[in-house]
């Protein structure tokens, strides 16, 4: 019964008492025990990799009214297998010039961004890495880690098509680092600590979403933009670059690319469930079985279905261009993030410890929404303005 009420504790002690049993030290028990855990987790993650490829292609093809993978095992479950066996026999090539430490370091960074950032997500009560008190701070560092290995790839592969989607790409992640940042300081002033497990507890009674939905907004768009997927996907403007940063990339390098890609949008997935609806609750259902597996299996759930709701976005909307998009981010979502802080902050102050607090921050959300939407329908009806009068001073001049 102990084990259902803390399961990680319970393994963790029981190899303890094996290893140590037979002689070895505890700080040697430790480790290996340390390093068993990551092995396994590594592999669960790989595993739910394979499983997201599968997902990815059947969603798409009902998103484009086809069939997907339906050959290979039961609905064609064992697709993403063939997949790995057409990886591994291709002909790993090296371009003549390239940084061969370079080339090859940039994937497997691609990949330990992704996975690093699993080691501060709280599955369930008991059931995480480590709980660090600085855990927001921790999940944009470890992001970046993916800025530097898209860098590396375009600069390591001596090829100018990639170099140029290499920067084009990091000026994106760059740029909307910004506004998911500050939507982070607002999901800290919620909840009063900056770590993940103290956020979700801080949602025990109303979820996030509620309080700042346009946090939420802000951090998704944000969020879409770090992962380059469309409508943010300039990283894969073959018309323009060829295939971006990883042109050069063949074989199982450019496998680990699309594998962290893919691992990456569940990872936002969950962190979108824990920072604005409540991590491994839902509805009062996570006490039903008062077991952390539970309450991991909810969590999963919901990390699902927001990379469902990821897929949607980037199978229906199409691409934009460079200019629009940073533009869009410089001049709209930067601002609208950093003063959306300032109203949390101060709507948050001014009711603190106060029955309304929560309609109230909901209220100053739609208020800020509706205020942009008119301030965007004024500046639109300025710009429609001033392309009919330059259009007319044009005719006239034409006209004399």
């Amino acid at each position: 019964m102990e084990f259902w009420k803390d399961p990680i504790n319970t393994i963790f002690a029981s190899m303890m008492e094996s290893f140590t049993s037979g002689g070895m030290s505890d700080v040697l028990a430790r480790v290996l025990i340390y390093l068993i855990g990551i092995l396994l987790f590594v592999t669960f993650a790989m595993v739910l990799d394979i499983f997201l490829v599968w997902i990815e292609r059947k969603v798409v093809a009902r998103f484009q009214d086809r069939l997907g993978p339906n050959r290979i095992g039961p609905f064609g479950i064992f697709q993403p297998f063939a997949d790995i066996v057409k990886l591994l026999i291709k002909e790993d090539i090296t371009p003549v010039g390239a940084d061969v430490v370079m080339f090859n370091l940039a994937p497997i960074f691609s990949m330990m961004s992704v996975l690093l950032l699993w080691a501060i997500m709280p599955f369930a009560p008991n059931m995480f890495g480590v709980d660090l008190n600085v855990g927001m701070l921790y999940l944009v560092a470890a992001g970046s880690i993916g800025t530097l290995s898209v860098i590396m790839a375009g600069w390591a592969s001596n090829n100018k098509y990639a170099l140029l989607g290499a920067f084009r790409t990091v000026a994106q992640m760059v740029s909307y680092e910004i506004p998911m940042v500050a939507a982070l300081l607002v999901v800290t002033l919620l909840a009063g600590t900056m770590g993940a497990v103290g956020i979700v507890g801080a949602q025990e009674g109303v979820s996030f979403f509620w309080l700042s939905p346009l946090a939420f907004l802000i951090f998704l768009i944000s969020a879409i933009a770090e992962l380059g997927r469309s409508p943010f996907d300039l990283n894969e403007a073959e018309s323009e670059i060829v295939a971006g940063f990883h042109t050069e990339y063949t074989g199982m390098k450019f496998g680990l690319f699309y594998a962290g890609e893919l691992l990456h949008s569940f990872t936002f997935g969950g962190f979108i469930a824990l920072l604005f609806f409540g991590g491994h609750r839902l509805f009062g259902l996570e006490n039903l079985f008062p077991t952390p597996i539970w309450g991991a299996l909810i969590f999963i759930g919901k990390a699902i279905f927001f990379y469902w709701v990821i897929m949607w976005i980037k199978y229906t909307v199409p691409r934009i261009r460079v200019d629009h998009m940073l533009a869009f981010n410089w001049k709209f979502l930067t601002p609208l993030a950093f003063i959306l802080l300032m109203v949390t902050a101060l709507v948050g102050r001014l009711f603190l410890e106060s029955a309304w607090l929560v309609p109230a921050l909901f209220i100053s959300n739609i208020l800020l929404a509706w205020l942009t939407v008119e301030y965007l329908k004024s500046h639109a009806r300025k710009e429609r303005e001033k392309e009919e009068a330059s259009k007319q001073s044009a005719t006239l001049a034409e006209q004399h």
